[in-house]
């Protein structure tokens, strides 16, 4: 027999409500820039797989503007962001220091 979970009871007091209004409204936004965020990295590693390293460093620019944003937001930590654009980074300078030598 499969558990379903418990219903959560709704909050009695207005300033609970509020609360909970507040935290759908912030879980949604925050959702929507984790997914951009995500987007924005796979279109830079994408980029990076097809060997185009101007569409990398345009992608990799706009991808450091969103990555930024969350960090500065508090939805990721700050720490991460960083390690997030070094990482990207690297991969674009690979890419454009491998590209001369290919042509």
């Amino acid at each position: 027999m499969a558990t379903a979970k418990p219903k959560k009871k709704n909050p009695r007091l207005a300033s609970g409500r509020k609360r909970v209004r507040q935290d759908a409204k912030l879980n949604a936004a925050n959702t929507s820039l984790r997914s951009k965020y995500r987007t924005a990295v796979k279109n830079v590693e994408k980029a990076v797989l097809t060997g185009d390293p101007l569409k990398a460093k345009e992608m990799f620019a706009k991808a450091q503007s969103i990555v930024d944003t969350i960090a500065d937001k508090g939805i990721f930590h700050k720490n991460k962001a960083a390690r997030d654009k070094s990482r990207l980074s690297a991969k674009v300078k690979a890419l454009a220091l491998a590209a001369p030598k290919a042509a």
